[in-house]
C-alpha cells in the first residue's frame, strides 16, 4: 500500500486518491503551435529521479495537490498546494 500525504487530510491510501499524471506547464492554446500543443498533450519526460505529480483527493477533501515522488525509490516529498512552489514554506507564494 502506498501512503500519499494529502496536505489537508494527512496520509491516505493511494487507492483513495486519483493520480493525474506528471505536472507540467500548460501552453497558451491561443498562441502555441500545433507541435507545442501535441507535445503538451502526449509527451512526458518520465525521468529517473524526482518527478512533480498531480493528485486529487477523491475520498477526502476533494482538492487537487502536487507532490514530488522519486520514480526509482517511491519516496515522497511534502505535498504542494496549488499556487505554491515545490519546497516553499508556508509563507512563500508563487
Amino acid at each position: 500500500m502506498l501512503l500519499v500525504p494529502c496536505p489537508n487530510c494527512g496520509p491516505m491510501n493511494a487507492a483513495d486518491l486519483s493520480y493525474n499524471g506528471e505536472s507540467h506547464r500548460r501552453p497558451d492554446p491561443k498562441t502555441c503551435t500545433p507541435e507545442e500543443w501535441r507535445t503538451y498533450l502526449y509527451l512526458r519526460e518520465n525521468p529517473s529521479g524526482w518527478l512533480l505529480e498531480n493528485w486529487y483527493c477523491s475520498s477526502g477533501c476533494h482538492r487537487h495537490f502536487k507532490i514530488e515522488r522519486h520514480t526509482l525509490t517511491g519516496e515522497l516529498r511534502a505535498p504542494v498546494l496549488p499556487g505554491r512552489k515545490p519546497g516553499a514554506t508556508q509563507g512563500d507564494m508563487k
